[in-house]
């Protein structure tokens, strides 16, 4: 067992949030060349930090010993959606997990997939009929949102425009709460965001509560009927479900995928991607490799324990970084190299050493249904366009909080596809 390398710091003066919070890859990329090690300690929210990045401290982080490692509960999560399945620990989290989980798997699965598909071809019909280029992420932010509304609230944007545009606002304000200061203040003419989140917290909290006393069908209908800890668990969980969080994960994802096939050169990629199933979800997992849409995630060690064989006290935070894991060396070879055949050759059935959308017990209970989500968008644009940067010259740097993309959101050129070609060559 050996001593964390770096330094923890002292209390306040040395913490190193707002370094981390600006570039979080160039943070950990620096340290651990510095180092030479995957795993460091420094100082991130006033308490000292176990930065994981590597493959063997993150399974054991998420997985084999993630009953010694917690949620933390001042977590700002907490504040902003209650107690949920996301943010519990112990036996209620276990608890919590076997009441949804058959909301998101086999006939509640499928039931799902026929708005999905409707839902695709309303939002990315038109992308090419304007002649102009499409800021894609905001595309795909609609997409999402339309999926996630519709789904777990029984809100469609083509049936109920005004409810729908009433709850993506509420969304969103109450996402800024989220990603600001946790300051409750309020004075004439002038509140702070996170104050500006809490009120729309409860204005969607109205909505929800509505829904489920009102509407039995769907998952909403569902949910109500579940056998939840307390009257108030089902609300919270769909206030969660519902959040801007998961489009922005959505078109995350998205925006990736398509920056990644853009172009003449990435033709036959884009080809064969749609003729081969087995390669499009390659192509996938590499996206997500490449561009997690969530930099990772913190815990709390509830004992003294260890990680890749490194000493983590109790008290200490755990944060594993899954830019960083995913690039690890001794599993990725050429870890920065867009290759989606490594998930058939090396890397093949590996899909679990990728930790964007959490890994082991407490992954995210919606991973299927994601994978829905995402490979209908795909052979949706597979399938009916090919598309390139326009201009074809532009800045693609990534910011990598709350949600990684473009720092300067990217604008594609989409060119219909030949019907008769794209119906020939998507039979699979």
């Amino acid at each position: 067992m050996s001593k964390l390398l770096g330094n923890a710091g002292v209390s306040l003066l040395g913490d190193k949030s707002l370094e981390f919070y600006q570039d979080p890859v160039s943070f950990c990329r620096q340290r651990i060349e510095k180092h030479r090690s995957r795993v460091f300690q420094s100082r991130l929210l006033n308490r000292p930090t176990a930065f994981i990045c590597s493959v063997q401290g993150m399974r054991e982080l998420l997985c084999e010993k993630s009953n010694l490692f917690l949620k933390d509960p001042t977590d700002l999560m907490t504040n902003m959606y209650g107690d949920t399945v996301v943010t519990t620990n112990g036996e209620e989290a276990c608890l919590l997990r076997l009441s949804l989980t058959s909301l998101f798997t086999g006939s509640c699965l499928q039931s799902s997939s026929e708005y999905i598909t409707s839902v695709c071809e309303r939002c990315l019909k038109d992308l090419s009929l304007s002649g102009q280029p499409e800021c894609v992420y905001t595309v795909f932010k609609r997409l999402g949102t339309e999926l996630v509304l519709g789904l777990f609230l029984n809100v469609r944007a083509e049936e109920q425009p005004e409810l729908f545009q009433e709850i993506t606002q509420l969304c969103t304000q109450h996402w800024h709460g989220l990603i600001s200061a946790p300051v409750n203040v309020k004075v004439p003419l002038w509140s702070s965001g996170f104050s500006t989140a809490l009120e729309a917290r409860d204005k969607l909290m109205e909505i929800i509560k509505d829904k489920l006393k009102n509407d039995t069908q769907g998952f909403v209908g569902s949910l109500g009927s579940l056998p939840l800890p307390d009257s108030s668990a089902a609300s919270q969980h769909l206030l969660l479900f519902i959040s801007a969080l998961i489009p922005k994960a959505l078109a995350s994802l998205l925006t990736s995928f398509t920056l990644a096939l853009s172009g003449n050169e990435q033709e036959e990629t884009r080809r064969r991607a749609l003729t081969d199933a087995g390669y499009l979800h390659g192509v996938l997992l590499e996206v997500q490799r490449l561009w997690p849409p969530f930099i990772g995630g913190r815990r709390i060690a509830d004992q003294d324990s260890t990680l890749a064989g490194f000493h983590v006290p109790k008290g200490h935070g755990a944060m594993y970084i899954s830019h960083s894991v995913h690039r690890d060396p001794d599993v990725f070879q050429q870890p920065d190299s867009f290759l989606p055949e490594r998930w058939s050759g090396r890397n093949a059935g590996q899909e679990h050493f990728l930790c964007s959308l959490g890994s082991g017990p407490r992954s995210c209970i919606g991973l299927k249904l994601t994978d829905v989500f995402v490979k209908e968008a795909c052979v949706y644009l597979l399938k009916h366009y090919d598309w390139c940067l326009e201009p074809p010259s532009q800045d693609l740097e990534y910011k990598w909080l709350p949600v990684s993309r473009p720092a300067i959101p990217p604008t594609i050129s989409f060119t219909q596809l030949d019907p008769t070609r794209s119906d020939s060559s998507s039979s699979r």
